[in-house]
């Protein structure tokens, strides 16, 4: 029998992760005022320390007001580079992934509640009210009827923003990170001015595929331009809208073309959330096509990811040629030692950290 090959190593660039498993970027909503707090030091150092070849820290914003909701993880100050400075050196000194990080803007989706607030829209803006704040998108158009109206960027607001995720880059450099992934999916701000269905601008950022392309290319090749070139450069896109009037793989496969010609190293490939009601059938490892059609047609290396959750589902995966790389969210989430038990389930050989050396002897 073969080795598996979930369990062989992987060049991005100048960075090699031991394994093609990842620990996808998951949204905890426990920041405070942007910063990491001990719960991110749990939640990413139980994954640092048990097998994986990457983790990437959840979707962190950029600045203030493109945070998800207030309890959103941020890098846009020195207070958030302090404190997330102190799970990753937790993360470096006792685990064995490398690291890294998701860049991201949560446009017109931005001001809402955590999931087990309710979701929704932030009402009453400043103290008075839940402490909302003025959103930002492509166009005035809401994610939602019961959402408000995001303001629509003007050239100034768009250089602002590609300034902060400049800014975001450089820290995420000072800070150590192996890797960054652009969030261009799930009705993000990117995606945003990528989909048809919240891009209504007539301007050169509106209309066309190429318009709409343009300004999240340009954000591309700002952060390429800040990143160091040995390290590696990643986006999460939305593949599909699900409806036919939005986004289609086939924009996806433009987009994926262009990404590369300037330099992307790999595409995850996830689906939806661009507006509400839209429903999506999902199942086992629903969306691996999109990943397999990206790199089929592109050459692009790409991550497959949702509801990637057995070891044998995954190293399929990856043994066909559909992806490069398997990112699990819920699955690490239920069980954190899920790469150890991959591993005894495939076969393969894994570093236990030597504090935790003798759960060996239950495999």
């Amino acid at each position: 029998m073969s080795a598996p090959l979930l369990f062989s190593p992987f060049a991005l660039r100048g960075l090699t992760v031991a394994n093609r498993i990842v620990v996808s970027p998951m949204c905890q909503y426990s920041a405070q005022d942007g910063s990491a707090t001990d719960w991110h030091l749990m939640h990413l150092g139980q994954f640092a320390v048990s097998g994986p070849g990457l983790l990437i820290a959840e979707a962190t914003a950029v600045s203030p007001e493109g945070r998800i909701s207030p309890t959103d993880l941020g890098l846009y100050s020195d207070a958030n580079e302090a404190a997330l400075a102190r799970v990753v050196a937790f993360c470096r000194e006792h685990g064995r992934a490398a690291l890294g990080i998701q860049l991201a803007h949560a446009g017109r989706k931005a001001s809402s509640r955590a999931p087990w607030k309710g979701r929704g829209p932030l009402q009453g803006l400043g103290p008075e009210g839940e402490g909302a704040w003025e959103t930002v998108g492509p166009s005035a158009v809401p994610f939602g009827e019961d959402w408000p109206a995001p303001r629509a960027l003007d050239r100034a607001g768009m250089d602002q923003v590609v300034r902060d995720f400049v800014a975001a880059t450089r820290r995420a450099q000072r800070l150590g990170f192996d890797l960054v992934e652009l969030h261009a999916a799930h009705g993000y701000l990117l995606h945003e001015f990528l989909s048809p269905l919240s891009n209504r601008r007539t301007d050169t950022f509106g209309g066309s595929l190429e318009n709409r392309m343009r300004f999240p290319l340009e954000v591309f090749e700002a952060v390429r331009a800040a990143w160091p070139a040995e390290k590696p450069l990643g986006v999460r896109l939305s593949s599909v809208d699900h409806v036919p009037e939005g986004w289609q793989l086939e924009d996806s496969v433009a987009l994926t073309a262009e990404l590369k010609r300037r330099g992307c190293d790999y595409v995850d490939a996830s689906s939806g959330a661009i507006a509400q009601g839209i429903r999506i059938e999902s199942g086992p490892g629903y969306q691996v096509r999109y990943a397999h059609e990206l790199r089929a047609r592109t050459g692009m290396p790409t991550c497959a990811v949702g509801l990637i959750t057995d070891p044998h589902q995954a190293e399929q995966i990856v043994r066909s040629g559909q992806a490069d790389l398997v990112a699990l969210a819920r699955a690490f989430l239920d069980d954190p030692r899920w790469a150890w038990h991959a591993a005894a389930a495939l076969g393969a050989e894994i570093d236990y950290v030597p504090q935790y050396a003798r759960a060996q002897e239950l495999r």
